[in-house]
């Protein structure tokens, strides 16, 4: 059995036995709706005893056309998401791509994250270690998945351990992106925390996200499973109340009404997971 260190997120022991669910709309959006989904995640999350990092991001800056939404900005994103940490007691997570991002998100959300584009961004990575929170490196697409040991090396050298590896798919010819199994034992030999990112593996890149050819959903059932059994320790998911008026991502993102019956498999999976590793032990 690999032993990996364990981080803490508020009230989250992200590595122990219980898998943990990161979830939230792909970026902020009005606030009305982004309240109310908070509540009803955070609803589901308590009836499923799974614990849940809220997550959403206050800018997207890798969207492919400058008339796309990229998100409310630093101070309004941060407003916003203070409010639901405060009126749902939840910890959070959302993007940065800046090193300037770094200080002032941190004093707001418990989890920084390096988009996976910008992994090797040794400025970012470095600013991100340096405020003492939670740094969530996402896997590149273009690197194999033991090379993640390098900016995970980057944040060590900064004096933190404090980090969560994501898997989300590698660049598989032009525009597709392919989930490789062997991808969560590589991960997982770092020694940190493993989270699969579902809903982004299914994303089609050069189609835009509002074209429902934008993503493959149907592939996520199978996917969430096969990454649950493999031993992942969280579960990424982008989901709205309405994805095709989505703001971002809305071929990919799940629909929230259907959160509860797509999580309660992966559970049942992951206890199953674990009760054969105790066996083993």
């Amino acid at each position: 059995m690999i032993k990996k260190n364990h981080v803490q997120v508020g009230d989250i022991d992200c590595g122990s036995d219980q898998l943990f669910l990161i979830c939230g709309p792909c970026v902020i959006e009005e606030e009305s709706m982004m309240l109310k989904t908070a509540e009803k995640i955070k609803n589901i999350a308590t009836s499923l005893n799974i614990p849940l990092i809220f997550k959403s991001s206050f800018s997207k800056d890798n969207r492919s056309s400058l008339d796309y939404f990229q998100g409310p900005g630093l101070e309004e994103g941060l407003r916003l998401l203070e409010k639901i940490k405060k009126e749902f007691d939840l910890p959070l997570l959302t993007d940065i791509h800046y090193p300037d991002q770094a200080f002032p998100a941190s004093q707001v959300v418990d989890i920084l994250q390096i988009p996976a584009y910008l992994c090797m961004q040794s400025e970012l990575v470095i600013s991100a270690a340096k405020t003492n929170a939670v740094v969530n490196l996402k896997h590149g697409q273009f690197i194999a998945p033991d090379n993640m040991v390098k900016p995970v090396k980057k944040i060590e050298d900064s004096g933190s351990k404090k980090i969560l590896l994501t898997e989300r798919g590698y660049t598989f010819g032009y525009n597709d992106l392919v989930v490789d199994p062997r991808s969560f034992l590589l991960l997982n030999q770092i020694g940190y925390p493993v989270i699969f990112d579902i809903t982004h593996t299914i994303r089609k890149y050069g189609i835009p996200s509002k074209d429902p050819k934008g993503g493959s959903r149907e592939y996520l059932s199978v996917l969430s499973r096969a990454g649950v059994a493999a031993g992942v320790d969280g579960i990424f998911i982008e989901a709205h109340p309405n994805p095709p008026d989505a703001l971002c991502d809305a071929a990919s993102q799940y629909y929230l009404d259907d959160l509860s019956e797509f999580v309660k498999p992966l559970l049942d999976i992951h206890a199953l997971v674990r009760d054969q590793l105790t066996k083993t032990i």
